[in-house]
């Protein structure tokens, strides 16, 4: 089916009348993303909420899924963890005499390192700047500006994507475990040497993953155990050490199983293995508020961006 217009115009009179329509559209949608904008900021504004550091904060239950090796809490204020209980029962930590698990706490001690959340923190970063973006694009620039307006929705795309990416984990500058190291200082008692605490976040949910571990010497096909009071670096062949390698020689201790049981990983200046490994999730309902929330603006600005994109006469960018 065609249209056309009678009596006929010229030409060039019909290019005219094309411009000044367009012009027109224009002019309308760049009035309308103003309140677009102001929606977005009021949706942002909800995330920084939702990820604000306030009191009580949320506490998370930890629990191994069909066993006993992990059973606890920690307690997440903002991107800090500011509390926690964890026991542990793993063949390779052995509890202290008297008791039928291995506790770790998170020291509560003013002078104590604090355990930081990074993809909380680089969320709650990349939000501000958001916010910092609407203001400036509302308040600062051209509002009647179709290029201007255009680069601005397409940095808060960006920081939004990023922002929830963050959330949702394994973002390209997260560092893996064996990077980045926890302080032994942030729990008390201090945490042992051979064991690493590893906090993230995956799918909005907050992820553990406890590792036990042990040098590796691929030079000789052995594995001497790290002593839970020596440092890493400095094998001991005393109290469980022993025990261990003689379990190891009657045939009596457990081969580990794990996704990383082969692999050889340089932590704290040495190559060591994972004997021992438990992972727990705990979903946290403000995390995934605050994704969900961020997914939905995500979705907003894409529309937007590519309406504008359409009357401006440009092909609308992939992503």
């Amino acid at each position: 089916m065609s249209t056309s217009v009678w009596p006929p115009i010229a030409p060039g009179a019909l290019h005219k009348e094309v411009q000044a329509t367009l012009a027109r559209e224009l002019q309308w949608l760049l009035a309308a993303l103003q309140e677009t904008l102001q929606s977005l900021k009021a949706g942002l504004e909800e995330c920084a909420e939702l990820l604000a550091p306030k009191e009580p904060g949320s506490t998370l239950v930890l629990s191994s899924l069909r066993s006993e090796n992990l059973k606890g809490f920690i307690t997440r204020v903002g991107a800090r963890i500011v509390k926690g209980d964890v026991h542990l029962r793993l063949p390779s930590l052995p509890a202290p005499k008297g008791q039928n698990s291995y506790k770790l706490s998170i020291s509560t001690s003013a002078a104590a390192p604090t355990l930081v959340l990074d993809q909380v923190t680089t969320t709650r970063t990349l939000i501000n700047a958001c916010l910092d973006v609407v203001d400036a694009t509302r308040w600062t620039g051209d509002r009647t500006n179709a290029n201007f307006i255009s680069s601005q929705l397409r940095l808060l795309h960006e920081n939004i994507q990023e922002a929830k990416a963050a959330l949702k984990g394994w973002t390209d500058d997260q560092k893996p475990w064996n990077e980045e190291p926890v302080d032994p200082a942030a729990f008390q008692p201090p945490l042992p040497n051979n064991v690493s605490f590893h906090l993230s976040i995956s799918e909005a949910a907050v992820l553990l993953n406890v590792r036990t571990l042990e040098a590796a010497y691929p030079n000789t096909g052995t594995n001497t155990p790290l002593s839970i009071a020596s440092g890493i670096g400095t094998p001991s062949y005393s109290g469980f050490s022993i025990r261990e390698r003689l379990a190891n020689a009657l045939g009596g201790s457990k081969q580990a199983f794990h996704d990383e049981a082969h692999e050889v990983f340089h932590y704290k200046g040495q190559e060591v293995r994972v004997r021992d490994k438990v992972r727990v999730e705990s979903q946290d309902p403000s995390l995934m508020a605050a994704m969900a929330k961020l997914a939905a603006l995500e979705r907003n600005i894409a529309l937007s961006r590519r309406a504008l994109d359409v009357v401006m006469g440009k092909e609308a960018d992939e992503g």
